[in-house]
């Protein structure tokens, strides 16, 4: 192969998603899997989940994945509950007070992959490509989906401002003594946030996916505690409210931090998913926001005037111009809970805790809310 219109380097979800919908303008899209990804090592199991939002969903239907993944691996989120640092410091979400089906769905990140790659192979306009084919394969565009730690971008000369934020995540999966009942469960705490997704594997109704923020020293402790010891960790952080809960998996870590590139795009390339933006788990919006820069390219090129060719700049900058505000807002969004839930001083956590109550009272404030993170 000579020339594809577009070479998508990274073949991640967010990569694989845009192979997949440029396919179906009609386009020859090349696509070359980056050297490394997060959670890949081959000596432990893949335990990462993502929450997806509707936007997400329709996307993914649109593609044909989503109908083809078996059912233990997207489970539906009906309520959340979020609970602050002090008694009575809570918000409750429902699927119902939104008027929707569901509020979310917790998916198997390498099932989703595997489906995804999948319908790929049956794709004729994708063209699987290793790293020595690509590199003699003209592009008229190239999509760098390569993740925070693309090489691509860094030999472009694009800048990845990343603020640290000292903390790390540990994932897992754990089975619980009680149904889940499509429950997710945060705890905002100073100095970490916990999350328990409702999962359906390996134990249907029993299952969680794990996410745990904390100080990077918290998080070394942690991750060095046996099986056993982790497990009281967790019990005695979510005061048994979830039930007993057991360790159903390898434990996972890495660092977090909140990341922008300083340029999207330029002639004939352009950034997408964690290449481009990157925004603490807190919210679980990470993914929704690659996938949004998914929907929000294919639409750009489906609609460019029949002349402009795909390397246009001021085509590629509708792009950009199309998701700035949005990753922006969720970045500020993110950083700012973050801020303020970690925050020690007295006066901030009575702020955080009194806003909790406050808010969850107020339904009209809850579904705008609740609506934008469906939406995002």
């Amino acid at each position: 192969m000579k020339h594809v219109d577009v070479l998508v380097r990274g073949a991640g979800i967010v990569g694989q998603s845009l192979a997949l919908a440029l396919a179906r303008l009609g386009l020859q899209v090349g696509l070359r899997p980056e050297e490394t990804r997060a959670g890949t090592d081959k000596a432990t199991p893949d335990v990462r989940a993502y929450a997806l939002n509707a936007s997400s969903v329709a996307l993914l239907k649109s593609l044909k994945v989503w109908d083809a993944l078996p059912a233990h691996a997207a489970t539906p989120v009906y309520d959340m509950h979020v609970q602050g640092d002090a008694e009575g410091a809570a918000i409750a979400f429902s699927a119902w007070e939104q008027r929707s089906g569901e509020l979310a769905w917790i998916v198997d990140a390498p099932v989703l992959e595997r489906e995804l790659g999948a319908a790929l192979r049956f794709s004729p306009h994708v063209h699987q490509l290793s790293a020595a084919q690509a590199d003699h394969v003209k592009a008229d565009l190239v999509a760098l989906c390569e993740g925070k730690a693309s090489a691509t971008r860094a030999a472009l000369g694009v800048r990845f401002e990343r603020h640290d934020y000292g903390h790390s995540a540990i994932a897992a999966r754990l089975v619980a003594s009680t149904p889940h009942q499509g429950t997710a469960r945060q705890w905002f705490r100073s100095p970490d946030v916990l999350a328990l997704l409702p999962f359906d594997a390996p134990e249907p109704q029993r299952s969680y996916a794990l996410v745990w923020s904390l100080p990077r020293e918290r998080c070394a402790e942690l991750m060095a505690l046996s099986d056993e010891d982790f497990a009281a960790a967790l019990m005695a952080a979510t005061r048994g409210e979830a039930g007993d809960l057991l360790l159903a998996s390898a434990r996972a870590e890495w660092p977090l931090a909140i990341a922008e590139a300083s340029a999207w795009s330029g002639p004939g390339w352009v950034l997408l998913g964690d290449a481009a933006h990157l925004v603490h788990p807190l919210a679980g919006q990470g993914l929704n926001l690659g996938l949004a820069d998914v929907a929000a390219l294919t639409r750009v090129i489906e609609a460019r005037e029949p002349w402009r060719p795909l390397s246009d700049e001021k085509l590629l900058r509708r792009y950009v111009r199309a998701r700035a505000l949005p990753t922006w807002a969720m970045g500020r969004v993110t950083d700012g809970l973050l801020q303020l839930f970690s925050h020690e001083a007295p006066a901030a956590r009575e702020l955080r805790n009194r806003g909790l109550g406050l808010v969850n009272r107020l339904t009209p404030i809850k579904r705008w809310l609740t609506a934008r993170a469906l939406d995002s």
